[in-house]
C-alpha cells in the first residue's frame, strides 16, 4: 500500500476504508446491464487498463505482490483518493472520506467532489467552487467549520451526501430503466453505509 504522508490511525483508516469497498464490490463480475463491463473488486477494465493492466480482468489482483504492478490497491488508493483530493482528508475527517471514496469507485470522483463542496457552503456559508476538486481550499474550509462545530458538522455532511447521491441513483435509473436492476443494491450498500458514531473519533 502506498503510505504517502499518512500515518498511524490514517493509514488504519484507509485500510478499512478498501476493506469495505471490497466487501461492497465482491470478486469478478460481467453483468449485461452494467456498462462498466468485466469488473474484478470494483475496478472495470477500462480503469485497469488506463493503470497499466494487459491481462485477464478475472485474474486481477487485489495487492501488489511478486510480479504484479497494477492492482486493486494501487488503483484505489492513486485514482479514487489522491487524484480527487481526498487522501489529506482521511486525517482530518475519516467518516466523510470513506463516504467521498466510496461514492467516488461507485460514479466517479467528480460527483461527491460537487456535493461535498455544495454541503460545506451550505452549512458552513462558504462560496467554495463547485467544481469536484477537493483542494487545499475545500480541505481548509471543511476544517475550519468542523473546529467551530464539532461533530456534528460531520454528520450532516454526510446527510447531505446520502441525499444527494439516492436522488442521483434515483435520476439514473428514471434516465435508464435497465440500470433499475442495480436499484436496490446501491441503497442498501452505499446509503447510510458509514456510520455516523465515526464522526465522534
Amino acid at each position: 500500500m502506498s503510505r504517502g504522508k499518512l500515518a498511524g490511525a490514517a493509514l488504519g483508516a484507509v485500510a478499512a476504508i478498501l476493506a469495505g469497498i471490497y466487501a461492497h464490490e465482491g470478486d469478478y463480475v460481467n453483468h449485461r446491464n452494467d456498462p462498466g463491463g468485466p469488473t474484478r473488486y470494483g475496478v472495470t477494465e477500462q480503469v485497469a487498463r488506463a493503470a497499466g493492466y494487459g491481462g485477464d480482468m478475472r485474474h486481477f489482483p487485489m495487492h501488489c505482490s511478486g510480479t504484479a504492478k497494477v492492482c486493486a490497491d494501487e488503483v484505489y488508493i492513486d485514482r479514487y483518493m489522491k487524484q480527487p483530493g481526498y487522501w489529506p482528508l482521511i486525517a482530518i475527517e475519516p467518516a466523510v472520506a470513506e463516504e467521498l471514496i466510496d461514492t467516488a469507485v461507485n460514479m466517479g470522483p467528480p460527483r461527491p467532489g460537487k456535493w461535498f463542496q455544495q454541503s460545506i457552503n451550505e452549512l458552513c456559508g462558504t462560496r467554495l467552487t463547485v467544481d469536484g476538486k477537493v483542494g487545499p481550499n475545500t480541505r481548509n474550509a471543511y476544517a475550519r467549520c468542523r473546529s467551530a462545530r464539532g461533530p456534528q458538522l460531520c454528520v450532516a455532511i454526510l446527510d447531505r451526501l446520502d441525499a444527494r447521491q439516492r436522488a442521483e441513483y434515483n435520476r439514473l435509473v428514471r434516465v435508464n430503466p435497465a440500470l433499475r436492476v442495480f436499484h436496490r443494491g446501491w441503497i442498501r450498500q452505499r446509503i447510510g453505509n458509514v456510520d455516523r458514531a465515526k464522526c465522534a473519533a
